[in-house]
């Protein structure tokens, strides 16, 4: 069965999850089996994640990835080596055409939802696209910004709540955007960690990821929910990305438990 309908009809939340940005190989291959045991335990799909690059950065000094080629051949060796999907952030035109040869799913990030052309590049690989939901845009807005998508032909298309500007440093869940996006007729997924960022504080950007088990459950508890979008590692401080809003590896089933049992309680 391919992969989007796989994700669709599965009985639980599917999960993607993986550290920010890719770092030295024995991180990732470690980080990819310990989700994937834990995922396989709970009988929750998973889809690995992580950035070749990321352009998007606070600071013009912050860790940007090990870059296309390189990223892209450590991603390639893990999707065969633990047999997963994968998915990594797209920025350029240029880039899409290698992307889509290792990864499932390609990522538009939501500060570049708007992209019109790339989000046509990305949609005409074929590829899933994941459209993460820019932290400027109302929930109603991913209305045509999936329309991008699917006029090419494409339906197989994610939608991803990441959070919206409350402020300066600071973004808020409406949890309204979950019902809303959710009658476009694609899967809705929620970017837990993300949404706990404190954006651009200072040189980098802070977070509060203390509240992760709060809100992942309070997200699935919505009923429209059908995907959770983790960024982990097994040392999350030391992390080269997005160091302050990482979850642990070993916080990661317990969270996944607790949802699982509210998701499997609405089905009842």
């Amino acid at each position: 069965m391919p992969l989007y309908q796989k994700l669709i009809n599965a009985k639980t939340f599917f999960v993607i999850a993986g550290p920010c940005v890719i770092e030295e190989e024995s991180t990732m291959l470690y980080t990819a089996e310990y989700l994937k045991q834990v995922c396989e335990r709970l009988e929750l799909p998973l889809i690995f994640k992580s950035s070749y690059k990321k352009a998007n950065r606070s600071s013009g000094n912050s860790y940007s990835g090990p870059g296309l080629e390189k990223g892209l051949s450590l991603l390639r060796h893990i999707g065969q080596e633990f047999e997963l999907p994968l998915l990594t952030d797209v920025h350029e035109i240029c880039e899409v055409d290698a992307a889509q040869e290792v990864c499932d799913i390609l990522q538009i990030p939501a500060f570049l939802s708007r992209q019109t052309e790339l989000i046509k590049a990305a949609a005409n690989t074929g590829r899933i696209v994941n459209l993460k939901k820019g932290q400027f845009m109302a929930p109603e807005d991913m209305r045509a910004a999936s329309a991008k998508i699917s006029d090419t032909g494409n339906q197989e298309i994610l939608l991803t709540e990441r959070g919206t500007f409350f402020g300066y440093h600071n973004l808020v869940v409406d949890f309204r955007s979950f019902a809303i996006m959710a009658e476009l007729g694609y899967p809705v997924v929620y970017d837990l960690t993300h949404s706990l960022q404190r954006p651009s504080s200072k040189d980098e950007s802070g977070g509060n990821p203390e509240y992760a088990q709060l809100m992942a459950q309070a997200a699935i508890a919505t009923g429209k929910v059908k995907g959770l979008f983790v960024e982990c590692h097994p040392r999350p401080r030391e992390a080269k990305s997005d160091a302050a809003t990482m979850l642990a590896l070993e916080q990661i089933e317990e969270l996944l438990e607790r949802c699982k049992t509210i998701y499997q309680a609405l089905e009842k």
